[in-house]
């Protein structure tokens, strides 16, 4: 067994012990592998696992990953800050985006999708706790662009994805989550256009999947619990990544 497949292991066994204290049916809870800023192979051996659907945050780096692996039925998830100059590449490859905090932003997208390809799914991002670093639409501005998102043709609305703070109170971090989970429902139940496809909760990563899954979550997304740590950080496309090319590795 791979390094890459026992992290897989670890992780699916601590969702499914998660869904089974929080009394949820199997498979309600989807994994999604961050894989930005690892290289194809690791990519391709976590496939070979049966793990199939991957979250990327740089659009560059993502699109270079894709065409080295469009021999497998990768789902390919942008799940970085999107800017505008990056949505035709993210309309055209992507499968997901769950970043949308701005409604230009889904706008673009829903143009650049071309009418061939399936519907875009797309979730809202919420910044659950105002944090200054982070992206994302104020909670009680959250159903509003819900609305405006929902009537954009070739972009199907699937749900939010949440990023709380990391916190060491396990009664703070589970307050968070469910706080995340109630304005999850309070949407669900808001009569959205093409409503019926709300049914994801993005919330939830290697520190923290267990609490989020007891809130309510139905995807987390973890990256260093099956991968390891990048050693060379959370590097911008602009910064070469050893990993991704060791031949153009700084020097010593």
């Amino acid at each position: 067994m791979t390094t890459i497949e026992a992290g897989l292991q670890t992780v699916r066994q601590r969702i499914a012990t998660a869904c089974r204290l929080a009394a949820c049916p199997a498979g309600a809870v989807r994994l999604l592998v961050v894989s930005k800023t690892f290289g194809a192979d690791l990519v391709r051996q976590a496939a070979r696992a049966g793990q199939l659907a991957f979250g990327e945050n740089y659009v560059q780096e993502a699109v270079a990953k894709m065409a080295s692996l469009q021999d497998l039925n990768i789902e390919w998830h942008c799940i970085g800050p999107l800017q505008s100059n990056k949505t035709r590449l993210v309309a055209a490859h992507f499968d997901w985006v769950q970043t949308i905090d701005r409604l230009r932003i889904a706008a673009r997208l829903s143009e650049q999708r071309r009418p061939e390809q399936r519907p875009l799914q797309v979730c809202i991002q919420v910044n659950i706790d105002a944090g200054a670093s982070k992206s994302g639409v104020a909670p009680d501005a959250a159903l509003a662009l819900a609305r405006e998102v929902a009537l954009l043709p070739r972009l199907c609305l699937r749900g939010l994805l949440v990023i709380p703070e990391p916190t060491i109170d396990a009664a703070e971090q589970l307050a968070l989550h469910r706080r995340a989970a109630e304005l999850f429902r309070t949407i669900a139940v808001a009569r959205l256009p093409g409503g019926e496809r709300w049914d994801t909760l993005s919330l939830g990563m290697s520190g923290d999947l267990e609490a989020a899954i007891a809130a309510g979550s139905t995807m987390v997304r973890v990256g260093t619990a099956i991968f390891g740590a990048r050693a060379a950080g959370d590097l911008p496309p602009s910064v070469p990544n050893p990993r991704l090319n060791p031949s153009r590795a700084p020097l010593p």
